[in-house]
This record gives structure tokens, C-alpha cells and sequence, in this order.
């Protein structure tokens, strides 16, 4: 079976490395470009691009992908494998692999689609996650559903560390699916419209603190949000207006201050919130390194959120 992976993210590189391990071994990896990187803008590679070559793996880096549908056409390819490639993928090309095109999306559809589906879920307070394969449609994540692999959540689980899990299980769902999809046998059953939340790519703008919230919201929006686009919160101190950014090191308080008011009167930096308060334990100060509250509060005396 002639496989082409489409990925772009690290959390594809596990299921693309089962392929090149276990096999079939991809006939092409197709990526984005390299893009500049750090203060000194170093054109740096896909992390996925550098496993592919050290594989012997041909890499296609398109910037627009229906621009190369001649080029894929003459890899003769059975099947398409995406996660988190990063374009939308033509028509045309779709209906390009002679057995299926297959997506591997990191939630349980279709309560999720979209593209911040794994902070979503920690963000709502979900018992479980997991990764559904899937046939790929023009519309989006709407395909029907081939299998799902379901995983808990993690009591203080942030969504890095949910992200990681997720990859080695994207892994094993794509290699479950291989032999059906290869003999013909693999089930299509459709996602329920009526159950659909679509969830928008993540602006780093998104982590800002909202204190109207519940002290249990922001604690799982503080982990949901880690590492990207992570949270932060604006002080009032001194008169001036600092941002300060927050870390999943929390502690969920029941009883606390108004909304946005800040007691330091126990020597630990406790916020108030729409329901209940939070002690932030780990802080960084715009301008300076990550800290821990108590270091930060020896310099600082924030007066309240902004």
C-alpha cells in the first residue's frame, strides 16, 4: 500500500513514525515550508521534515498545496494520511488516493472540531478525550467516522503535556485502521450534526484572564492554555499597568475577595473571582524571568486585575 503523510505538527511525528517502523513506509511526507525562526528569523524545517529525510523519505513542502496536485498525482498513492498539516486540502486532491483519505484529529468527534480541540477539552472540564480517525470531507472535520481511541484526563493535566499523550495514541488509532481501510471493511459512520461545537485557532491575545469567571474555570483555562498560547493577567501597580503571566501552578480557593481584587495579606498573591479565588504560585513579570509568587511579591505589590 502506497501511503502519503500530510503533517506539519510534532504532535503527527509518532504516527508518522509508526509508518516508517511498522509500515507501510511512506512513499512522501508532505509538509509546510521551512519558516524563519527566533530573533534571527533562521529558516528552520518541520521537525517531521528532518525524520523524513533521515528515513529517505521524499518531502513536498507546497505553500499552496493544490498547486502541486500533479506532482502528488505521480506518486500513484493508496492512501492519505493527515494530522495537523496546517492547509485545507482541494477536492481534487481528496478524491486522489485510490483506497481513502484519512484525518487523525485530536478529539472525540464531533464534540470538537476545529483547531484548539485538545485546550477545549481541559478547558470545559471534560473526564475524556481521545483521537477519532476519519474520512476526510471538503467540509470541515466532518468526514465519517472510521474508529476512536478514547483517553482520560488527567486530574491537573495541562495541555501540553494532554498533547504528548495524544500523539502516541494517534499512533496506535492509525495503525488500527490500516488493515480495514487496506481490505475495504472499514466502517464510515456519520458524525451527529446536532453534537458539533466548532473551536477557532488560539490568538495569544485568548489567554488573557477573565476574573468574572469561577475560580475552577480559569485554574483549567490556566492548565488548558499551557504552553500555548498561555495566560496572563494585567495589574494595576505602582499606578502602572504591568502584564503579568500566569503558570498551571494554581491553587483553587473557596472563599476570596471580589472579582479582580487581590489579598496579600497572608504574604500569597490571591485573586478573587466570579465564584471563589485563586493563589497564583508561579508568575512571570513582563521584562523579567519566570518566578515563583512569593519571589515576585518581594519587589511587587500588585493593587488588582485590570
Amino acid at each position: 500500500m502506497r501511503v502519503a503523510f500530510f503533517g506539519t505538527g510534532e504532535i503527527a511525528i509518532p504516527a508518522f513514525r509508526r509508518l516508517i517502523e511498522a509500515g507501510p513506509k511512506p512513499v512522501l511526507l508532505v509538509t509546510q515550508p521551512d519558516k524563519p525562526v527566533g530573533r534571527h528569523h533562521t529558516l528552520t524545517p518541520p521537525a517531521i521534515k528532518t525524520v523524513a529525510l533521515e528515513a529517505g523519505i521524499p518531502v513536498l513542502q507546497p505553500e499552496k498545496v493544490r498547486d502541486a496536485l500533479e506532482e502528488l498525482a505521480g506518486y500513484d498513492i493508496d492512501l492519505m494520511v493527515v494530522m495537523a498539516y496546517g492547509q485545507i486540502l482541494p477536492l481534487k486532491l481528496i478524491k486522489l488516493p485510490r483506497l481513502a483519505c484519512i484525518n487523525l484529529h485530536a478529539s472525540l468527534l464531533p464534540r470538537y472540531r476545529g483547531a484548539a480541540c485538545i485546550q477545549a477539552a481541559i478547558d470545559a472540564g471534560d473526564s475524556e478525550t481521545g483521537i477519532t480517525v476519519m474520512h476526510v470531507v471538503k467540509q470541515l472535520d466532518a468526514g465519517d467516522i472510521i474508529l476512536a481511541k478514547s483517553i482520560p484526563i488527567l486530574p491537573g493535566e495541562t495541555g501540553g503535556q494532554l498533547h504528548d499523550r495524544l500523539a502516541d495514541v494517534a499512533a496506535e488509532a492509525m495503525a488500527e485502521a490500516l488493515e480495514p481501510l487496506a481490505s475495504g471493511t472499514a466502517p464510515r459512520v456519520p458524525q451527529d450534526e446536532a453534537l458539533v461545537s466548532y473551536i477557532p485557532k488560539l490568538e495569544r491575545e485568548d489567554g488573557r484572564l477573565d476574573f468574572a469567571l469561577s475560580a475552577i474555570e480559569l485554574e483549567r483555562r490556566i492548565r488548558a492554555y499551557d504552553p500555548w498560547p498561555g495566560t496572563y493577567l494585567t495589574v494595576s501597580e505602582d499606578g502602572k499597568e504591568r502584564r503579568l503571566k500566569v503558570f498551571p501552578q494554581t491553587e483553587v480557593i473557596e472563599n476570596g475577595p471580589g472579582a479582580g481584587e487581590i489579598d496579600l495579606s497572608t504574604g500569597s498573591l490571591v485573586i478573587g473571582c466570579g465564584q471563589g479565588a485563586l493563589k497564583l504560585l508561579e508568575v512571570q513579570p513582563e521584562g523579567a524571568r519566570r518566578m515563583s509568587a512569593a519571589d515576585y511579591l518581594r519587589g511587587r505589590k500588585p493593587e488588582r486585575v485590570l
